[in-house]
Order: structure tokens, then C-alpha cells, then sequence
């Protein structure tokens, strides 16, 4: 909350938070769930959104790059730009294609709740980098 109300002074940033499948441990089974977590998010994203998808591969970026990157954005003027956080069973592959960009936060595994707030923050910090504000050093 204590980010969401920072980041209100840079740009509209909401959280849409969808419920996540049971947890399962036999592939079959894992891979229906995310299928049904699949389709929840594709619904909510836009045809005009810029999505980044937090998913294991993707790109990793210093705090001044994560900046950057989120200044081209804004600067493009395209719709939304749609973090996608995955539930615990990570993101299906339909929800990894239609992602415009592909962010690894770290080589390290993380609980999806902790990656979100993590990001959170990251987001605020690219807006003081951006703004040239000392939150950041």
C-alpha cells in the first residue's frame, strides 16, 4: 500500500489481483492450472496494454536500466504497461507469447506476493530515477 500511494504522484497504478489455482504437484495437473490462471489474466489485459511478463528468462535489469526501459514506455504512449506477476506454478506459455517484454527479477526464486511488492518498489524507483530524485542511491 505504502508503494501503490508513492506511485500515485508519478502515474494512475492500480493492482488487479486474480485468484490462483489450488496448488498441485503432478505436472497434468499443474499445467490445467495454469491454463485457467492463463485465461483470467488474458482477459484482463487490453489489446493496446504493453505487457511484461516476470517469468524466468527474461531479461534481468540494473535499478538505472529498469528505469530506463520504463521511461521508453511511457514515452511511447501506448496503453497501459501490465506487469504480470505468475502464481506460485509460474505463467502459462499463452500468457509468456502475448507479453511484449519478458523481466527476470532475479535468479532467485521468490513468493509471488514478495516479487510483487518488490516490484512495486522498483516501479517507484524508476520514477524517482527518471525524475532525478535521491530515493534510488
Amino acid at each position: 500500500a505504502e508503494y501503490e500511494k508513492r506511485l500515485s504522484r508519478f502515474c494512475k497504478f492500480d493492482v488487479i489481483e486474480l485468484s490462483e489455482g489450488p496448488v498441485v504437484r503432478c505436472d497434468a495437473d499443474i499445467q490445467k492450472t495454469l491454463r485457467v490462471e492463463g485465461e483470467k489474466i488474458l482477459s484482463a489485459i487490453r489489446s493496446d496494454d504493453r505487457v511484461a511478463a516476470l517469468c524466468i528468462g527474461g531479461k534481468s535489469y540494473s535499478s538505472e536500466d529498469f528505469a530506463r526501459y520504463v521511461g521508453r514506455v511511457r514515452d511511447e504512449g501506448r496503453g497501459r504497461l501490465v506487469f504480470v506477476v505468475g502464481s506460485s506454478h509460474g505463467l502459462c506459455d499463452e500468457v509468456i507469447r502475448r507479453a511484449d517484454d519478458r523481466i527476470s527479477m532475479s535468479a532467485m526464486t521468490f513468493p509471488h506476493q514478495l516479487a510483487r511488492v518488490m516490484l512495486e518498489e522498483q516501479i517507484y524507483r524508476a520514477f524517482t530515477i527518471l525524475g532525478g530524485q535521491t530515493y534510488h542511491k
